[in-house]
């Protein structure tokens, strides 16, 4: 089993080629992306999902293999186009909101962990459990329902017995 050093660490290409590359990907990727995306909190699975195809796309661009940088820029253009689209459908169309998006899960109700969609979405009930430490919450019984939204962020209502506790305990 030979290795072939030399191919592994020699460039083919000229290394001011290869900065010239990177440079002009980075900055097309960057304006697209500051055009056509938004700055959120969270990170979406959508959002993911064409950071990592913008990724694949932009490495041939960028590798200097048979790829242009503008055939990796229209590429890269036309995936976040395809976002901006579907993201476009989301907010004017109920029935694409359905489809694109999904529904929040609800994970605690009454104080009682949902067994099923918790195991759905793979999660304990010590990850639920830390999941209300982090609201502020010691545990499961104070809470009315407790849902995963579309987002990846989690919700919780407080029953109405220490929602009440708690205004009385502040006044």
């Amino acid at each position: 089993m030979a290795i072939d050093w030399n191919s592994m660490f020699m460039p083919t290409e000229s290394i001011l080629e290869v900065v010239i590359r990177g440079t002009i990907m980075y900055l097309g990727m960057y304006f697209i992306l500051r055009l056509f995306r938004r700055q959120s909190g969270a990170i979406g699975m959508a959002d993911l999902l064409v950071i990592v195809v913008i990724a694949d796309a932009a490495q041939n661009g960028m590798a200097g293999e048979t790829h242009s940088i503008t055939e990796a820029l229209i590429l890269i253009l036309t995936i976040v186009l395809w976002d901006v689209l579907f993201d476009w459908l989301g907010f004017k169309s109920v029935m694409a909101r359905k489809v694109l998006e999904p529904s929040p899960l609800l994970l605690i109700e009454n104080g009682k962990f949902i067994d099923r969609n918790l195991r759905q979405e793979f999660l304990t009930e010590d990850d639920m459990l830390g999941v209300l430490r982090e609201h502020g919450l010691e545990s499961e019984a104070t809470v009315k329902q407790c849902y995963l939204e579309s987002s990846g962020h989690f919700s919780v209502i407080l029953s109405t017995q220490r929602a009440h506790a708690k205004t009385e305990g502040n006044g």
